[in-house]
C-alpha cells in the first residue's frame, strides 16, 4: 500500500520541458521505482482514471515462462532474468493506451531506460528504504532481498538504482505509507497529464 500525504510531483529534470515533446491519449504511462514502491496498486488506480490497460511486467514474465520469478532467478541467474525483461520491455513499451508497471531492476540496462524514456510518460514512485523494508518484510518472492540483512541489501539496491529512476523518469511523486487513491488522484491532477486523460474525466478522481 502507499501512504498519505502525498506529495505533489516534481519533473525528475527540472521542468516542463523535461517532458516527452508530444503526450496525447492513447500516450503510455510507465512506472518506476524499487520492489514495494506501489507500482502495481497505483499503476491499476491510474489505468482506471485514464480508462487504459493495466499491465505488470513482472506478472506478465511469470506468465510467459509458466514459473515464478524467484524460479527464474534460481535456474537462469539475474543476467538470464534480466535478458527476459529486456526482451518484454521492447515489446510492451511499444503498445499505446496501457499502465505498465515496471520490476525493481528494469532501469538497470541502457536499452530499457531508453525504450522507457522515449516510448511514453515515465513516473518514478520514489519511496524510502525503511518503508520498503516494511512492505516486503513478509515477501519471499524478493530473490535480490534474501540474505542475513534484509534492510542492507535495500540500502544497496537503492543506492544502485535511484540516479538510473531519476534519470529515466520525467516526473518523481513520493509513496508514502497508506491511501494509494490519493497518490492516484495527485498524479492524475498533474498537468503533464491532461493530455492522456479521457474526455470529461478530469474532475472524476479514481475509485469515485
Amino acid at each position: 500500500m502507499i501512504g498519505e500525504p502525498a506529495e505533489a510531483a516534481s519533473p525528475a529534470g527540472g521542468g516542463q520541458a523535461d517532458l516527452p515533446t508530444r503526450l496525447d491519449r492513447g500516450s503510455p504511462v510507465f512506472l518506476v521505482g524499487m520492489m514495494g514502491a506501489g507500482k502495481t496498486t497505483v499503476g491499476r488506480l491510474l489505468a482506471q482514471g485514464l480508462q487504459y490497460a493495466f499491465l505488470d511486467a513482472d506478472a506478465e514474465l511469470e506468465r510467459r515462462a509458466g514459473v515464478r520469478i524467484a524460479t527464474m532467478f534460481e535456474l537462469e541467474g539475474e543476467s538470464g532474468f534480466r535478458d527476459r525483461e529486456q526482451l518484454l520491455l521492447e515489446e510492451l513499451t511499444t503498445r499505446p493506451g496501457i499502465v505498465l508497471a515496471t520490476g525493481g531492476g528494469a532501469v538497470l540496462r541502457p536499452q530499457n531506460r531508453a525504450c522507457l524514456r522515449t516510448r511514453g510518460l515515465v513516473i518514478f514512485l520514489d519511496v524510502a528504504a525503511a518503508e520498503i523494508a516494511r512492505r516486503t518484510q513478509n515477501d519471499v518472492n524478493r530473490p535480490l532481498l534474501n540474505g542475513p540483512d534484509r534492510r542492507a541489501r535495500i540500502d544497496s539496491l537503492l543506492e544502485e538504482r535511484l540516479p538510473l529512476y531519476r534519470a529515466t523518469s520525467h516526473l518523481r511523486f513520493r509513496s508514502p505509507a497508506r491511501n494509494p487513491r490519493r497518490l492516484a488522484s495527485i498524479i492524475l491532477a498533474h498537468p503533464a497529464m491532461a493530455p492522456l486523460l479521457p474526455a470529461g474525466s478530469a474532475d472524476d478522481p479514481p475509485g469515485t
